[in-house]
């Protein structure tokens, strides 16, 4: 019998086309995609700049921003995270179609998580114990569980590189570990003060080859990002990315929260191995 479903969780054409401008790496990555947000791998240190201040178009404050944000990111053990996005997608006659996700992710470092995603036509749980990764669509009823590996970070690579799977939110886990980027910033600057929420952030934007972007970074000891915009410049839709960011810190958590226990009636299949992949399908 032929399998009557295979997860995956791959992008929107629109997005797609989005995540491929944005990845200015060729190193394998993904948590937090589809699901949530492309990639964007902008990891820059502000002495790779050439030229004077007065002549170049990149302010170096926003690429100290960005050092300054990616640093923070990896101090914290263990964070709660919920986020808005919404993505348009173009169709094949040009019109646009806005769609609405809600990501709600835990993690804690070195080898726990745990996300859900819903939206108009998804509801999934994504669990990571450290041990085992498992999927599970809860309108359907189907789950796949696959070996992990020890951390966070390999488990990104891993579902990136053997099954084309994107975990939401991956920047979060990636932001300034890649210095070799800079080059394909090609202006920044620092817009000024701006609110996300009530909260006061520093919001920058920056220009790259076919996108724009911009980054609202929380204000004080605490650099967050609370809001990215990304917009891409080779659809004349010119379709656009956005996602707003609220934190915790201190989140409640135990070892069921990243424990999967198949619902009654749940039926286990296997995840879809990209197409790219020499590896077999994981029972």
């Amino acid at each position: 019998m032929n399998r009557p479903y295979e997860f995956s969780m791959r992008r929107s054409v629109s997005s797609k086309i989005i995540w491929r401008l944005l990845t200015l790496t060729t190193a394998a990555a993904a948590l937090l995609g589809v699901l949530a947000s492309p990639r964007i791998y902008i990891y820059a240190q502000s002495t790779d700049q050439t030229g004077s201040a007065e002549s170049s178009p990149i302010d170096p404050a926003a690429i100290d921003a960005l050092n300054k944000m990616g640093t923070y990111l990896r101090t914290l053990p263990a964070f709660q995270v919920t986020t808005e996005v919404t993505t348009d997608d173009v169709t094949d006659d040009g019109q646009t179609i806005q769609s609405n996700t809600s990501v709600d992710l835990i993690a804690v470092r070195p080898d726990r998580l745990r996300a859900e995603i819903t939206g108009r036509d998804r509801h999934q749980i994504l669990y990571f114990d450290g041990k085992n990764f498992t999927m599970y669509g809860q309108h359907v009823n189907y789950y796949a569980t696959v070996p992990a590996p020890a951390t966070i970070g390999e488990l990104v690579d891993k579902l990136n590189d053997k099954y084309g799977i994107e975990l939401p939110l991956v920047d979060l886990f990636r932001w300034g570990t890649d210095d070799t980027a800079v080059k394909k910033i090609l202006s920044a600057m620092d817009v000024g003060p701006a609110g996300v929420d009530g909260i006061t952030c520093e919001q920058y934007a920056f220009h790259q080859q076919d996108i724009d972007w911009q980054i609202w970074i929380q204000q004080g000891d605490f650099p967050l990002p609370r809001k990215l915009v990304i917009r891409t410049l080779t659809d004349p839709a010119r379709p656009q990315f956005s996602e707003v960011l609220s934190w915790n810190l201190a989140p409640s958590f135990d070892e069921t929260t990243f424990t999967f226990t198949p619902p009654p009636g749940a039926e286990r299949i296997p995840i879809a191995v990209d197409t790219g992949s020499s590896d077999e399908t994981s029972k």
